[in-house]
């Protein structure tokens, strides 16, 4: 692994240098779109819907569409007066009882690695928030955008997690539940009978990505079977043509920079 960020944990008088590393990655099947008759992969342009005509990568600015479908165009002159806030420090605001943060709002996860030399305040840290059976609520600053996160204790580790602003959890706003279910004491206890048969303890290694084992099953038959298309590339007809695959990433990566992820 890699760290992301380097910095310190902050608690009142303590202070703990840690760096961040990502603590999760993602295994899903990548597939790209391509021509199925010659195995061509297609290719994406940066077109402009006004005029038709492509445009440079250089010509190409950020835009703020309304609510109402304006765009409001911003220079790069326009984002230089924004408040940026680079502070190297993860400041606890106060400890809360873990069941208070609600699944919903949890987000982007790390892993917090302490210096050799801060591995006392680091294990202080940990023990607290295990028997105290709370988490740390922080601020921190991730590419220039302050977020709200929890410290927490997984395994030997603290992690820290961001959490979702309130306007990004959507309500459950549907209508048949504000209608009341009658439900018998004998549903009830057969419900109940159902959970006790069923219950035990989680075991991750229980569960696999069939459907990846099963993509790589077939892709795996087709090589053995020399079922492979190896086109040949022409010669781009301009440097504004990239693939497609690699444009929706960017525009991914760009999308998490925004909110304050790790680009993936």
């Amino acid at each position: 692994m890699r760290a992301i960020w380097k910095g310190a944990v902050s608690f009142g008088l303590v202070n703990v240098p840690v760096r961040l590393y990502s603590a999760t990655e993602n295994h899903d099947v990548q597939f790209r779109q391509v021509h199925e008759k010659d195995g061509g992969r297609i290719k994406y342009q940066r077109v402009c819907s006004i005029d038709g005509e492509q445009v440079a990568y250089s010509d190409i600015a950020k835009g703020y569409e309304t609510p109402e479908g304006q765009m409001v165009v911003l220079t790069d002159a326009d984002l230089a007066d924004l408040p940026l806030v680079t502070s190297k420090e993860i400041a606890v605001d106060r400890f809360v009882p873990a069941e208070q943060i609600s699944p919903l709002v949890l987000d982007k996860v790390y892993y917090l690695e302490p210096d050799k030399a801060a591995l006392k305040p680091y294990a202080l840290l940990r023990s607290a928030l295990e028997e105290s059976g709370r988490v740390a609520v922080v601020t921190v600053s991730l590419r220039t955008r302050v977020t709200v996160a929890v410290l927490r204790v997984e395994g030997k580790a603290i992690v820290l997690q961001t959490l979702l602003w309130p306007d990004e959890v959507r309500e459950p706003d549907f209508a048949v539940l504000e209608a009341k279910a009658e439900v018998t004491d004998s549903e009830q206890a057969m419900a109940a009978m159902l959970v006790e048969s069923l219950s035990g303890d989680f075991d991750p290694e229980a569960y696999e990505d069939t459907y990846e084992q099963a993509v790589r099953e077939v892709v795996e038959a087709k090589l053995a079977g020399g079922e492979v298309k190896e086109p040949e590339d022409k010669p781009e007809e301009s440097a504004e043509v990239v693939d497609l695959l690699a444009a929706l990433q960017a525009s991914v990566d760009r999308a998490k920079k925004a909110r304050g992820e790790a680009a993936g």
